[in-house]
């Protein structure tokens, strides 16, 4: 989605403003009113202050914004139509909020300075990002501990859980004797027959059994005396067989199933609680995002333009990806404004502009007020 709001000054009236430009991009963008409400304006000195500000807090948003809307994909396991469903601002699709944004009296009282409104809108998006940090590092722990007892049941024979595959049966325990379970590579299968007993004394002879086998490894079990567990192990590292470390224990195996029914269960309600909470925040951080955004636009048309306030701010959308186009439509229409913004500019004036400029870093610089909204779905 590619989306800018600019404001310019409205010479005659704020509708004319916006309809002079609609006939200049008809075709081209869809152009809308970006509403705002008077605000308490304070000094000029405390708009280029906090101007620096919104700048470093509209970045600061976007990117918190931005990752609370990955989350969201990584939860719906990149169905993209199913993330785009659930990104809602205000019981709105982000394009739909965009279009008909309305400043949010309730939270942010234009009663209050714009320095106080800022503070406000900080404070929220700072608890939401430190709320979403915390339910994100719970639920990947969770997820985390669910994906190695999983990886347990589903990898080859040389790794995976063995609880629902050996039996009771295939044990050999005494004061002497112990049994060994061992993965033998599908290549290895005819050098294990030929070698198990040999590889150290006191395997006991025809011990061994196939119990299982997959794509890649055959499982067996094979007995011998306790004292030479560690010499077989090591012979069987030699000949590139693995020894899985494995002791029958109906206890421990029932556990591990209970454990793992446990961590899938609250993998399952945590991944709902965190899915709820990421599509809430989403649409308050948007929110956020997008007031701090109308309040640069306000506090820089003021230093653009001056006082009183007379500006009309727009929001545009371009179609067809064609913002190269509507950019040089804005250029054309605007160029008298660039004309005058070199005319008869105050040392004050100057020293503003100035900051502007350097607040925009690289990024061009245009004679009507401009912010992009990076937002890419």
């Amino acid at each position: 989605m590619s989306v800018f709001i600019i404001s310019a000054p409205a010479e005659t009236t704020k509708e004319d403003v916006v309809n002079s430009l609609r006939s200049k991009i008809a075709g081209q963008a869809e152009i809308r009113p970006f509403r705002l409400p008077d605000f308490k304006i304070g000094t000029l000195d405390s708009l280029v202050v906090l101007s620096d500000d919104l700048s470093k807090y509209d970045q600061s948003f976007e990117g918190i914004t931005n990752k609370i809307a990955e989350n969201l994909k990584t939860l719906v396991h990149g169905d993209v139509e199913q993330w785009k469903n659930n990104l809602i601002v205000d019981d709105k699709s982000v394009d739909n909020y965009l279009q008909g944004f309305q400043w949010n009296d309730m939270k942010y009282r234009t009663d209050k300075s714009l320095r106080e409104i800022c503070d406000i809108i900080v404070q929220d998006v700072n608890s939401i990002d430190s709320l979403m940090k915390s339910r994100m590092t719970k639920y990947n722990l969770i997820k985390s501990q669910l994906t190695s007892l999983q990886r347990k049941q589903t990898g080859n024979l040389s790794v995976k859980s063995l609880v629902d595959i050996v039996k009771k049966d295939h044990f050999v325990y005494s004061e002497y004797l112990t049994t060994l379970i061992v993965a033998v590579p599908k290549n290895l299968v005819k050098e294990w027959y030929a070698s198990y007993e040999t590889l150290c004394p006191m395997v006991v002879p025809r011990s061994s059994e196939l119990i299982e086998q997959d794509d890649e490894f055959s499982l067996f079990n094979v007995t011998l005396f306790k004292k030479v567990v560690d010499d077989f192990k090591n012979a069987c590292r030699e000949k590139k067989f693995i020894v899985r470390d494995f002791t029958f224990d109906e206890n421990k195996i029932s556990q591990e199933q209970k454990d793992l029914a446990a961590i899938n269960a609250e993998e399952k309600d945590q991944w709902q609680t965190t899915l709820r909470l990421c599509k809430a925040n989403f649409g308050e951080s948007f929110s956020c995002w997008m007031h701090i955004k109308a309040l640069r636009v306000y506090v820089e048309s003021i230093l653009r333009y001056g006082l009183p306030p007379n500006f009309q701010p727009m929001i545009i959308k371009p179609k067809n990806k064609n913002e190269r186009r509507v950019r040089d439509i804005l250029a054309q229409h605007y160029a008298k404004l660039g004309e005058k913004n070199t005319e008869g500019k105050s040392k004050k004036k100057e020293q503003i502009d100035e900051n502007i400029q350097m607040l925009l870093g690289d990024k061009e610089y245009y004679p009507y007020v401009s912010f992009d909204i990076n937002w890419k779905i």
